[in-house]
């Protein structure tokens, strides 16, 4: 009787002063100095990369567009999106210690669920910004308005802040037992939920339905765009028009299949017979890798843009 109110007691909700262990992406010493130049490397190069775009897009009035301001918009969400998680799993290598507080966690799944989902959102936006340059051109500038831009970016961003919040709130509502080890190297809301001692049922509910609309959602509305994109695209009579036409929303398309092919990857890994440290593993790609890479997709692939860089770039080196 006595052994079972122990038992008992040391199940209960340990929340109000618990820490959470994130064990990383590995536990052998010898790897850690070279994760932490890794990723150390990738994160300077992901807020430099993405500072340069919203440099370059601000200072030029050329760039002054619907499509770059979706860009900048972009590479903002991208820097605020790797800050979410790369700088708390370099302080933990530094440090040799894998804790985070309760509440440090929490707010992590809180704005890594908001950037993410924002990041998905704008993919989709700037995939309809696509559609209506190349298949109704002469409306293009009374359709994508400056009021509209502004709405299309502040109204998701609204939704996701307010559906964030909900999956935080309801996590607040369970109960955690002592083993609080979370095989990643972040808080991950899935990885949370299996900790539980409580019944998960509605929050997991609630993923999943959020999961399919507003997942599912802006995938198909992508899909839609470009299935009228390349259709619209098909239709024009000379080839340099359709090269001229496709080049526009080229980069665009790398990075969609970029971010949702690793997220992808990442479902199926944790679906099929693999491992949590494999799916924390293949999570670098869409966490760490994606934003990275994104300048430079944009970057190189679009001779306005490099043209603007070039400048900034000879610009700040005659000032230093």
């Amino acid at each position: 009787m006595h052994s079972g109110l122990i038992n008992n007691m040391e199940s209960e909700n340990q929340t109000g002063a618990a820490e959470f262990l994130l064990l990383g992406l590995s536990e052998d010493p010898g790897l850690q100095p070279l994760l932490f130049g890794l990723f150390l490397t990738t994160y300077l190069i992901t807020v430099l990369g993405n500072l340069l775009i919203i440099l370059a897009v601000s200072s030029d009035s050329h760039l002054h567009t619907p499509m770059y301001f979706f860009l900048s918009n972009l590479s903002f969400v991208d820097i605020c999106f790797s800050t979410t998680v790369v700088p708390n799993m370099l302080v933990n290598i530094q440090t040799e210690t894998k804790a985070i507080t309760y509440a440090g966690c929490l707010t992590q799944v809180y704005f890594f669920m908001v950037f993410i989902c924002t990041d998905n959102l704008l993919l989709t936006v700037m995939a309809y910004d696509r559609y209506v340059a190349i298949c109704h051109p002469l409306y293009y500038t009374v359709i994508m308005n400056p009021r509209l831009c502004c709405l299309l970016v502040l109204l998701p961003l609204c939704v996701r802040l307010v559906i964030a919040l909900l999956h935080s709130l309801m996590v607040l509502h369970l109960s955690f037992c002592t083993d609080l080890k979370i095989p990643h190297f972040f808080c991950e809301l899935a990885q949370i939920l299996k900790l539980a001692c409580s019944d998960t049922l509605v929050n997991d509910i609630l993923v999943y339905l959020m999961t399919s609309l507003l997942g599912g959602g802006p995938l198909l509305g992508i899909i839609f765009s470009y299935t009228r994109i390349v259709s619209s695209i098909l239709r024009i009579p000379s080839t340099g028009g359709k090269y001229k036409a496709f080049s526009t929303c080229g980069s665009h398309l790398l990075v969609v299949f970029l971010f949702y092919g690793s997220c992808m990857g990442v479902y199926l890994s944790s679906t099929a017979s693999f491992s949590s440290r494999n799916r924390a593993v293949a999570s670098v790609m869409y966490t760490v890798v994606t934003p990275m890479m994104n300048p430079f997709i944009y970057s190189l692939r679009n001779r306005d843009m490099k043209g603007v860089l070039r400048k900034l770039i000879s610009r700040t080196c005659f000032f230093s």
